[in-house]
């Protein structure tokens, strides 16, 4: 959307929906990554391209969450109040994501092999699988309501 036209009506709870699909494609291209790169403990060809992953993917997610904790949160909590127990689980949320993106990167940087960095992204899946659905069972009907002046990408971040 132009940011000079804000007369379209975005459906936030979709706009959620479709960032968390990219999201889990974008965390299956780094399992794939792995996986072409083979089993080699330090394969400069894996370590590129989970350098490239995770400055893509860590700082999608990481924007992501960042909008939602800086703008949607806010107006969700504004909107209804009743949410407030919600917003701040999903905020810790947030934090343990960061910190499992942290740990994923110190992995890759170290060289480790294919294994361990599988076990680091099925960690994030876990989390990250189990937070979007929370989200989108909390918020969905909350998002649907919601009305915002703002450019999806200041709401719901870099893959909105």
């Amino acid at each position: 959307m132009p940011s000079d036209d804000r007369s379209r009506l975005v459906a936030w709870d979709r706009q959620l929906r479709d960032v968390h699909a990219r999201l889990r494609d974008s965390l299956q291209i780094a399992r794939d990554a792995i996986d072409d790169a083979g089993e080699q403990p330090a394969s400069p060809r894996l370590a590129a391209d989970l350098r490239l992953f995770c400055t893509g993917f860590c700082a999608a997610l990481d924007g992501h969450h960042r909008r939602e904790d800086d703008v949607m949160f806010p107006e969700l909590l504004a909107l209804d109040p009743s949410l407030a127990d919600v917003l701040a689980q999903l905020t810790r949320d947030h934090s343990v994501l960061a910190q499992l993106l942290g740990s994923l990167q110190q992995a890759v940087d170290a060289g480790h092999d294919a294994a361990t960095l599988h076990r680091h992204l099925d960690g994030i899946e876990a989390i990250m699988e189990t937070h979007f659905r929370y989200e989108e069972k909390r918020l969905l009907g909350p998002l649907s309501r919601l009305v915002v002046d703002r450019e999806p990408q200041e709401v719901l971040g870099p893959l909105a």
